[in-house]
């Protein structure tokens, strides 16, 4: 691999402004400019072998068909210096310390909207807050126990939170496969790297998972509730089951009875489930509750879940934080619930309901990216600098008819990382997702998952998107510079 042409205009992950690789990548780089275009081409080709054997694929709704393709895989690993990711995994246990504190005191006694620290006006007007969960108190006191927080880097190298999803999050199949190509296709690297592991997270989610346990000292029924195979995130949930060795269920399958207990239809009869790992979004999970109509959950559900019968991972209503005008009060929610400063800033985020910002928004829109409360997977949203005048005037309106529904975040200089093309080494941008588990204490995955535009000058990194995905080293230097030195 030739890294002579190699050039960005931003931060690089691997390549620093001179052309010299970045410490921690040295070896990496050294290594692929020792393979000719051709091995590089073979090892990619053996890498979408290993990614369409394995089933590795995501729906992508375009155009008002699901197509189930592929996940895109590049070889090249983006690089993070373990000491660098030390810190970030402290701020990502704070940020989740507060955010579970605030959805608590949120269905409780709301003193931080009491003590004019949230506005009330946000609350009573969320999406996602669901009275039925007022005054519940869930295992542990934790409402969030998985969490997927985005991260970004900006030009000047600062490293951003950009959104937490707390509601189902999904992508962390994807990380541990990206490993497991990556292992097979470089092998020589990871004997004579310090590499840091990411293959403890499925014991760490069953671990999670069963502190919840409404029966506890005896070995818990863990299930994971999908909405079945049309779903995006199918291939991750039957991965997830597998990889724990719990249960795959749909709605169908479960029933709650008069006992307020969750069972499991099986062969042998009924049998007692003590702990779901719920895909399936609030509104879908208990027709006698939320949606009538919905078949994809368990009628009596959440009377199981308020009886204490069963545990549900993510609780109801934690998705109340899970809003991006509410992530903008994240570093309040730390200083007000913990006492601390953050230690991982906010994107900077501009908030529509506030007169002084919207109209700053409204006046700059062509500089900022725009996005709705509530949406995921990268839908709904204005990239300004990419936008016609004609999406831009629709965003106004949108903007000034439902101001609380919207944020707008500056369009940041995203970093990049090198993708393998047939021309050479080719940036692309890039974000990081990592992978938060809290229970007694927090866990977080070592990296994430890298996520890519695999379209040259993209800011536009999400799967349903069309973005794809690359593999993340945690890298420990302290043995390297032993080594060399």
């Amino acid at each position: 691999m030739d890294w002579a042409k190699y050039r960005t205009t931003t931060f690089d992950e691997l390549i620093q402004s001179d052309g010299r690789p970045r410490p921690a990548a040295r070896r990496l780089v050294e290594y692929l400019a020792g393979l000719s275009g051709r091995e590089l081409a073979e090892r990619q080709l053996a890498a979408d072998v290993v990614a369409r054997v394995q089933g590795i694929t995501f729906t992508v709704y375009s155009d008002g068909r699901n197509v189930d393709r592929t996940l895109p895989f590049d070889l090249i690993p983006r690089i993070i210096p373990l000491s660098e990711w030390q810190r970030t995994e402290a701020g990502l246990k704070q940020r989740m310390r507060a955010l579970n504190l605030f959805i608590g005191d949120i269905y409780g006694r709301q003193q931080i909207v009491k003590d004019k620290v949230f506005p009330a006006m946000l609350l009573k007007d969320s999406v996602n807050f669901r009275a039925q969960c007022v005054g519940i108190t869930p295992p542990l006191g934790v409402w969030a126990h998985i969490c997927g927080s985005d991260l970004v880097r900006d030009g000047d190298g600062t490293l951003y939170a950009l959104e937490d999803n707390l509601r189902i999050p999904s992508g962390v199949s994807y990380m541990l496969e990206n490993r497991m190509v990556a292992k097979r296709v470089f092998p020589e690297l990871f004997e004579t790297s310090s590499i840091l592991p990411v293959d403890e997270y499925p014991s760490q989610l069953y671990d999670t998972l069963a502190a919840l346990s409404p029966r506890p000292g005896d070995t818990p029924v863990i299930a994971l509730l999908t909405p079945g195979v049309f779903n995006s995130a199918y291939f991750e949930h039957a991965y997830l089951a597998q990889a724990m060795g719990i249960e795959l269920v749909e709605g169908s399958d479960l029933f709650v009875a008069d006992d307020d207990c969750t069972y499991m239809r099986t062969v042998y009869g009924p049998k007692r489930v003590d702990v779901i790992y719920r895909r399936v979004d609030d509104l879908f999970i208990d027709p006698e509750v939320f949606l009538p109509e919905s078949v994809l959950g368990a009628p009596g559900l959440i009377r199981s879940w308020r009886a204490g019968k069963v545990a549900l991972a993510n609780a109801p209503g934690a998705g109340v934080a899970d809003d991006k005008v509410v992530f903008a009060y994240v570093p309040k929610m730390i200083k007000y619930y913990l006492d601390e400063d953050p230690i991982l800033p906010n994107v900077p985020t501009y908030l529509c309901h506030n007169a002084k910002e919207r109209k700053y928004v409204l006046d700059n829109i062509e500089k900022l990216v725009v996005k709705p409360a509530n949406e995921s997977g990268g839908y709904g949203m204005l990239i300004g600098p990419r936008s016609t005048k004609r999406q831009r005037e629709k965003f106004k309106a949108l903007i000034e008819a439902n101001p609380r529904n919207y944020m707008a975040q500056p369009t940041l200089a995203l970093s990049t990382a090198p993708i393998v093309t047939k021309q050479g080494p080719s940036p692309r941008h890039i974000d990081l997702r990592p992978f938060v588990l809290s229970r007694q204490d927090t866990y977080v995955t070592t990296g994430g998952l890298t996520r890519v535009a695999m379209v040259k000058g993209s800011l536009v990194v999400n799967s349903s998107q069309g973005g794809g995905a690359k593999d993340t080293w945690v890298v420990d230097l302290s043995d390297q510079e032993g080594e060399d030195g």
